[in-house]
């Protein structure tokens, strides 16, 4: 039996959203949705789950999910673009699809300093913690420029 797939259009009328909002909480891993083509799909489970309600069979096991702020002080925008695309990049490959890891870096001009969030499992967060930190204490030049204050 095949399950119910909505559209983005469908799920925000569904809601009533805008467009962009549905296409937001897909992008940030609030929504899951299969991409197929250049249209996303989203299944009437995680649509309910998004929603609040019940799913119909409830889960035997049972799953924890880290929330974790890594926060970097002294880099530059090199360094921090540098160190987000490697921590992005490792946290999309290699894990459970079915649970990925929610990675989002932000870094601050003024301050020089860059924040790490991480939402996911958490075996898989601590295999990103300590890639950032063989990094961080490495030598291996990805952060080795000094900060000047502009």
């Amino acid at each position: 039996m095949t399950e119910e797939m909505y559209s983005v259009e469908q799920v925000a009328d569904r809601l009533n959203l805008h467009v962009r909002t549905v296409r937001g909480y897909i992008r940030s891993g609030r929504l899951r949705a299969v991409r197929i083509g250049k249209q996303y799909r989203i299944a009437a489970t995680d649509l309910d789950a998004l929603t609040g309600q019940a799913p119909a069979a409830p889960s035997a096991a049972r799953q924890a999910e880290v929330s974790s702020i890594v926060q970097i002080d002294g880099v530059d925008r090199a360094a921090a673009d540098r160190l987000g695309t490697l921590v992005l990049t490792s946290a999309n490959t290699g894990h459970d699809q079915a649970n990925p890891l929610r990675v989002q870096a932000v870094y601050d001009e003024q301050r020089h300093r860059l924040k790490i969030i991480i939402l996911g499992d958490p075996a898989a967060t601590a295999e990103l913690f300590h890639l950032l930190d063989a990094v961080l204490n490495a030598d291996n030049g990805l952060l080795d420029r000094e900060v000047h204050d502009v």
